[in-house]
């Protein structure tokens, strides 16, 4: 067979296969799954579930980024914040009555006020640990006159008046004081990108998230301070501590308990993903989680003018309880105003598509190169047959 007619019958073989695909949406193009979103009347999209699971395809309403839709997520946002604000009340509350709870390992200094006899003083060579009492692994005291003291469990004022009642029996009038002078009970971990991270004792102070945060140094700078994680009792919860910081949300800084392990995640998952026709494509890292759908173009160096379809630039989520495809056409005279009031998300994924001529293109291009190999093989003589030309 000569080279003419294979050429002839490569044509008529590939230039149907050409048009199929280009009628179907280029399909060995890149970005050949967001064809179909090209029509704005196409208001959802089925997505099929995983393989081999039998679900069924999920139907994924495609949203235009409008004026609405921006001006109704912002009040969902408010009232939102509202919910939490009235939440975070019986949080203060907790906070105000917040009081030290005494255990083992506490040092205990007691004084009696006008009976030096029974201070013992900590001179000049002593500190306070070897001056104080001890609470035992069984939770208890020995003081004069008082004997054995059960202790755990209370608070400073509570052990005041239980020594109190004891001592009144030989002391007139007696005036107790009672301070933990060393806190070797209860712990906390703060780990991951703070300055300081270890093991943080808690005291009289509330132990809460921002207080032990600022004991080990404060955030660094790598931290996401919106993806905070506490494991407490085998479960791990999500905290949101930039909403504390910025919108007064007091519910996300709880108080920590003994043993509570506090997890300070880097931001490397904060980050948005800009693809398609733009002139530098890739992740990039947000600020605090702020990052608009033009902030993310531009970063990207901007859409590429001669390939790009200013109809047709998405922004897909899929970080929720079901996918969500947003759909920006940029040829509208406010569509850069939307753009920067639509904020992004992380892991969202920005997508510019190309015009259906660069499509066309692509297809050609890749079809012009399979022609040339398959027209090079058939005229490279075979090695196992010498002198021979392969198809004849």
């Amino acid at each position: 067979m000569n080279g003419s007619k294979i050429n002839r019958l490569l044509v008529r073989i590939i230039l149907p296969v050409s048009l199929i695909v280009s009628h179907s949406g280029c399909g060995i193009a890149p970005g050949r799954d967001v064809y179909q979103l090209q029509s704005t009347s196409r208001s959802t999209l089925e997505l099929p579930g995983p393989i081999g699971s039998g679900q069924l395809p999920k139907r994924i309403e495609v949203k235009a980024i409008t004026a609405n839709l921006i001006v109704a997520e912002e009040l969902a946002r408010r009232k939102q914040l509202e919910r939490q604000l009235i939440e975070a009340d019986d949080d203060e509350k907790e906070l105000e009555a917040y009081s030290y709870v005494v255990g083992p390992g506490d040092v205990l200094n007691i004084t009696v006020w006008d009976h030096p006899e029974l201070t013992i003083p900590a001179g000049s060579f002593r500190n306070a640990g070897e001056s104080g009492n001890l609470v035992s692994n069984d939770g208890t005291i020995f003081f004069a006159y008082a004997g054995v003291v059960q202790v755990a469990g209370l608070t400073q004022g509570e052990i005041r008046d239980v020594l109190a009642k004891k001592l009144s029996y030989y002391i007139e009038s007696v005036q107790v004081d009672v301070r933990v002078i060393l806190f070797r009970h209860q712990r906390v971990y703060i780990v991951g990108e703070v300055n300081n991270p270890g093991v943080q004792p808690i005291d009289d102070i509330p132990p809460t998230i921002a207080e032990m945060i600022n004991r080990a140094g404060g955030f660094s700078d790598d931290s996401d301070r919106r993806n905070i994680t506490l494991t407490r009792d085998g479960k791990t919860y999500l905290i949101d501590f930039l909403s504390f910081y910025e919108n007064g949300d007091s519910s996300q800084n709880i108080l920590l308990k003994d043993r509570d392990v506090v997890n300070v995640w880097d931001r490397q998952l904060n980050k948005v993903f800009v693809l398609g026709e733009v002139v530098n494509g890739g992740s990039f890292v947000m600020n605090k989680h702020r990052k608009s759908l033009a902030e993310a173009l531009s970063d990207a160096g901007g859409v590429v003018n001669t390939t790009s379809n200013p109809g047709r630039v998405y922004v897909m989520r899929g970080g929720g309880k079901r996918p969500e495809i947003y759909h920006l056409d940029t040829r509208s005279p406010d569509a850069l105003i939307l753009a920067d009031r639509f904020p992004l998300r992380a892991r969202d994924v920005v997508y510019v598509d190309s015009t259906d001529l660069e499509r066309w293109d692509r297809v050609v291009q890749q079809i012009s190169g399979t022609v040339e190999v398959m027209k090079t093989i058939s005229e490279t003589p075979f090695s196992a047959y010498p002198g021979r030309v392969f198809g004849r």
